[in-house]
């Protein structure tokens, strides 16, 4: 990323003043110190970057924030054919709660402040789309609000507007995040199937799957626009997006190649493609940001039987390669969901199953299988540790 930084003349400094030079100097010479040890910097209002070498520092196990940590500990789970959302007690491995929402819920998505929690109710093939809040206090749904086509949600990184996502339209709404009040909006023509997203790490872009489309769209959210499109080498149906704890790098799993495509941000290339599983689909970075789990359903359709092939395979960031594989005892078709606070458990729904699997990140064990409603989809746990979420089922940083 280009840093210009201006620094005045000898003369000049000359001319203001030992004292005032002194204090000058003293700031310039922080500011170098800032750029050598490569200090991001990010867009206005957004966050400031922790660690350069590890965007998920403030994602680690214990960094729960205070306010946060008073939530219900629960995992929320989106039933797409059923129309409602289970509720898992994590202790327990039970369901205490289930509500009806809108028409086909896909994800349970994390406000950028943390405070609420919302449903994603797109209502495929019609006009009622909506979006249902949850109070993580209670866990207890609140009012729904009418929203068009929110299949997916993410938020700017100032946290002044939601993004809704609304695939079949090929667009992005943005809207007050609060209210979900329209503010204005970005068609992405060529970008079919328009669905999941991650940011970079100074906030400037992101970059998206067309699932439909086989490609991606990278988007600049200074200028809000379309900066351009990449085709994928193999076709491909991707899915999920990570960017890397630098932030050089994006994960994108893939459903139909199985596996990931390793993206060079900056370039908008590719530069890489990791083998996992059959329907490479959701990912997961862990605690200590060193691994990335990604969820392969066991099919490269989008509507399979259950039992399939399901397995989760573990990403070595630094050595960008499958160091571990976790199979399902009897099959099974893991699809999204999100890590436990401590990082001791990987969440996920069982598409094609009707159920939902906890997995133990030590040993890659299946230590628990929830029935739950029809089709579950992005389900997130919460709480979970981070400053602000970017939104899905818990981008946080």
């Amino acid at each position: 990323m280009t840093r210009v930084r201006y620094v005045p003349s000898v003369d000049l400094v000359l001319s203001m003043g030992a004292a005032y030079a002194c204090v000058l100097l003293t700031l310039i010479g922080f500011a170098s110190a800032q750029e050598t040890a490569g200090a991001i910097r990010t867009v206005a209002g957004m966050p400031p970057v922790v660690n350069p070498a590890n965007l998920y520092s403030e994602t680690a196990a214990g960094k729960v924030r205070p306010d946060v940590a008073r939530a219900l500990q629960r995992v929320y789970v989106p039933n797409r054919r059923s129309n409602d959302i289970s509720v898992i007690d994590p202790e327990t491995m039970k369901v205490v709660d289930r509500f009806a929402v809108g028409f086909n819920p896909q994800h349970v998505v994390p406000s950028w402040d943390l405070k609420t929690l919302w449903v994603t109710n797109n209502a495929e093939r019609r006009t009622d789309g909506s979006l249902t809040p949850i109070d993580p206090m209670t866990g207890k749904p609140g009012k729904s609000i009418e929203v068009d086509d929110p299949y997916n949600m993410y938020f700017t990184p100032d946290g002044r507007s939601a993004i809704i996502v609304a695939e079949a339209r090929k667009r992005l709404d943005f809207r007050d995040p609060h209210t979900m009040k329209m503010q204005s909006s970005l068609s992405v023509p060529e970008c079919a199937g328009i669905n999941h997203a991650d940011f970079s790490i100074d906030g400037r872009y992101a970059i998206f799957t067309c699932e439909f489309g086989g490609r991606l769209a990278k988007i600049d959210f200074v200028e809000r626009k379309v900066l351009s499109y990449l085709k994928l080498s193999r076709g491909g149906m991707p899915q999920d997006v990570r960017i890397s704890p630098d932030g050089r790098l994006f994960y994108v799993a893939d459903m139909r190649a199985g596996g990931v495509f390793v993206i060079d941000g900056e370039r908008f290339a590719e530069v890489g493609f990791i083998a996992t599983g059959v329907g490479a689909h959701g990912l997961y970075p862990s605690r200590d940001g060193t691994k990335l789990y990604v969820a392969n359903r066991g099919s490269n359709k989008v509507f399979a039987a259950p039992g399939g092939k399901g397995s989760v395979s573990v990403i070595d960031f630094a050595a960008r390669k499958v160091v571990a594989t976790w199979t399902i005892p009897g099959g099974g078709s893991p699809d999204m969901g999100n890590i436990s606070a401590d990082g001791r458990t990987l969440w996920l729904s069982g598409r094609f199953d009707d159920l939902i699997y906890a997995f133990d990140t030590a040993t890659g064990a299946v230590t628990g299988k929830v029935e739950v409603g029809a089709e579950p989809h992005g389900l997130t746990v919460w709480p979970q540790p981070g400053r602000y979420s970017l939104g899905h089922t818990g981008n946080l940083r």
